[in-house]
């Protein structure tokens, strides 16, 4: 599998045009289908590391949900000479594999709640956000991102479903207008790291515009110099989590930092439930305290601030709020890599 991909990769970057590159299935999926301890004496036997397979090698996730979970009419192994699967064993190894993704960066879950054909253009309106194509009101979705404020104190592990546990590390960056803001964000398990450069521009037509280059670590370090130092660096820990095919991630801030985020934990999705649906797939074992999507009292940027609110003219009211945000990687004119 990986020797296949990485003819396409090579074949993408080498042409001159634009390209993306679709995998249908991808290198962690295998995990899904083998014992723990026979993934581990691979991953160690070819010197390999989830962050690697999992984070760095595809830009994007996309799990559609098997028909054998909300669907299950049309669930069927007739005329299918591959698949042999009694619909509870489909279930089992359709959660398998979406756990095995659990973490990406960017996984988007695709459910049943639509018909087949709203669920494929909610499969193409996905990948399209994150390839910054405007496909007007063709594929018109509700999805949005929410934030939550948690309170805790927080559960235990086992409250938990399966969950990937990172290490998050932003650093705010110098620019030239207060208009824009620029970030480095360092996320790795067990000293395997991934690094992003985001730069987060005003609205457009009611999208945020969010450019992010992936990073070597070289070119990490390098950029560490353009720091900005009226913000404090933001340590967390950050769970990703299923729930009910609702992928969630959970930030919890670490100290150092400043007072007013200590404790702070947020729990982030996107969804385009109305408001009583939503409540009801949401973690029931997290105390939500309220939601705070768009508040510029808990974004990250006005979070890391080292002057107090009251005295500082850095304080951003803009660039929140409910809209779409829209992805554009700069890595995009030489591959684009998805599952």
């Amino acid at each position: 599998m990986l020797q296949i991909e990485n003819t396409f990769f090579a074949l993408g970057e080498s042409s001159k045009r634009n390209c993306l590159i679709i995998c249908d299935r991808g290198a962690m999926d295998a995990s899904a289908f083998i014992s723990p301890e026979k993934w581990e004496q691979m991953l160690r036997r070819n010197s390999w590391n989830s962050v690697e397979l999992r984070d760095n090698r595809y830009n994007q996730i996309v799990h559609m949900v098997s028909a054998a979970n909300g669907a299950e009419d049309f669930y069927t192994t007739e005329d299918h000479a591959c698949r042999s699967e009694g619909i509870d064993l489909a279930r089992e190894l359709d959660y398998n594999a979406a756990s095995a993704w659990i973490g990406h960066p960017y996984f988007d879950v695709i459910d049943n709640s639509t018909d087949f054909e709203t669920k494929i253009n909610r499969m193409i309106a996905g990948v399209c956000q994150k390839l910054c194509i405007d496909t007007g009101d063709r594929l018109l979705t509700n999805s949005k991102k929410l934030k939550f404020l948690v309170r805790g104190p927080l559960p235990p592990d086992t409250a938990f479903p399966t969950f990937q546990d990172f290490d998050v590390v932003h650093n705010y960056l110098q620019t030239s207008t207060r208009n824009m803001q620029a970030r480095l964000r360092k996320r790795g398990q067990n000293g395997h790291w991934s690094y992003i450069h985001t730069i987060r521009k005003p609205k457009i037509r009611d999208q945020v515009i969010e450019v992010r280059t992936q990073l070597t670590h070289r070119d990490y370090i390098n950029m560490l110099a353009q720091r900005d130092d009226s913000h404090f660096t933001i340590y967390k820990k950050r769970r990703c989590f299923l729930v009910n095919n609702q992928y969630f991630q959970l930030d919890i801030y670490k100290e150092p930092c400043h007072p007013r985020c200590k404790g702070l934990m947020f729990l982030e999705t996107y969804s385009s439930a109305e408001d009583h649906q939503l409540q009801k797939s949401l973690p029931k074992f997290l105390t939500i305290e309220k939601e705070v999507t768009g508040n510029p009292q808990y974004s990250m940027f006005n979070l890391s601030l080292r002057e107090e609110w009251t005295v500082t003219k850095k304080f951003c009211h803009t660039l929140q709020g409910n809209c779409h945000t829209t992805l554009l990687w700069t890595t995009l004119a030489n591959i684009k890599k998805f599952e």
